[in-house]
């Protein structure tokens, strides 16, 4: 293997992507511009969620229950409706996505210390949204029914309302929210779409460079010139290669500074394993751009075989303990589940490497097959 031919490959290549401006804009703005709209665009947050009352009572204790949800963050309070049957209307043009109606005697009800069914009606197009939004109704209405009667308690047996409380709740549960103490979804998710975006930018950029090169018949250059095959991948990739991982530095930066998200991890462990999963994507490409003979087919195949399986087999939108067990199987054959543990790992929970250690080597494993597979079917002839 000779060195300086491995160079000048790699020389010819880059100066391919200098010259296609338009190639070379797209290679470090598309990564960047996906990084960002996804950001920006996918938020786990449930909040400021569009709501309305009715209130049939309207007295203190019916107003005091209402102002639980109008003053709470998770809701956006668009006023009082006098009417139930205006709700209907509501909900069906998507200006509300949840109702509560509070029934006539609520005050007296409660005051006497009785139940009082109050009803919520909730927009469920979007079951996670709705599946949120009905523990937040719960836990508000669980805290108003518990002040109420730890205040009946306290009448009844002379004590202070402090009294009361401490002896209907004798275990008091304490919530600690480890690695994201504030409960912030983009904290979370910044770090997992660095892997989204470059599985998705990657093999899309290598596999289009390998089949430029049939397409505009240059690869003939090579199939007759004394450049071997490795000599030939390995000048051909290394620019991609480099070229990922600038623009891996790049998503760092948007994750960390724009949206905030906490590094706690070591940056070179980090940085290392992210180019054990460069060279893997960058093998996706290269299996993939042997097989077609098209740009246009070497972006769809790219985007079936890479990002779509990514999307929903590696825990960025759906917890793996959440897919079915066939699903979960699968998980385990996409090198995108791998690398979203050491992202976690590395932002969220500050952990060392003896941590993620076998999701590095499984990377470098697949990163091994994928470019021996590209090296054993890519031939220095014409295929008939």
């Amino acid at each position: 293997m000779n060195l300086g031919r491995i160079a000048a490959v790699a020389e010819k290549e880059w100066l391919e992507i200098v010259r296609d401006r338009v190639f070379f804009g797209l290679v470090f703005i598309v990564p960047v511009v996906m990084m960002v709209l996804l950001g920006y665009g996918l938020s786990l947050d449930v909040e400021k969620i569009p709501l309305t009352i009715v209130d049939y009572d309207k007295t203190a204790a019916s107003r005091d229950y209402a102002y639980r949800f109008i003053g709470s963050r998770y809701f956006r309070f668009l006023g009082y409706t006098a009417r139930e049957r205006d709700l209907d209307r509501l909900l069906e043009d998507n200006i509300v996505r949840a109702a509560i109606i509070i029934p006539p005697d609520f005050e007296k009800n409660t005051l006497a210390g009785r139940a009082t069914p109050v009803q919520t009606l909730l927009d469920g197009t979007f079951p996670f949204r709705a599946q949120t939004t009905k523990g937040y109704i719960i836990a508000i209405n669980s805290a108003a029914s518990m002040e109420n009667l730890g205040r009946l308690v306290a009448i009844k047996k002379g004590i202070t309302a402090e009294r009361a409380q401490a002896l209907l709740r004798p275990v008091a549960l304490e919530t600690r929210y480890l690695y994201n103490q504030s409960i912030v979804s983009i904290w979370s998710l910044a770090p997992k779409l660095i892997m989204l975006v470059l599985i998705a930018s990657s093999p899309f950029f290598t596999a289009l460079g390998v089949v430029r090169e049939k397409e505009t018949g240059s690869i003939y250059n090579i199939y007759v010139s004394t450049v071997s095959r490795a000599e030939f991948l390995i000048g051909k990739l290394l620019p991609y290669i480099a070229v990922s991982t600038a623009n891996a530095l790049i998503l760092f930066f948007i994750a960390t500074v724009i949206f905030g998200a906490p590094f706690k991890g070591n940056f070179v462990v980090f940085l290392l394993s992210t180019l054990v999963y460069v060279v893997c994507t960058t093998g996706m490409g290269l299996l993939a751009s042997v097989f077609v003979k098209t740009q246009t087919a070497a972006m769809l195949v790219t985007a079936v075989t890479s990002l779509v399986p990514s999307v929903l087999y590696s825990g960025v939108l759906i917890p793996l303990p959440s897919l079915t067990e066939s699903a979960r199987v699968f998980a385990h054959f996409l090198p995108a589940m791998y690398y979203t543990n050491i992202v976690t790992a590395c932002f969220m929970k500050g952990v060392g490497f003896a941590y993620f250690w076998k999701d590095v080597a499984i990377l470098a494993m697949y990163a091994a097959i994928l470019m021996g597979l590209g090296y054993l079917f890519f031939h220095k002839r014409t295929q008939s």
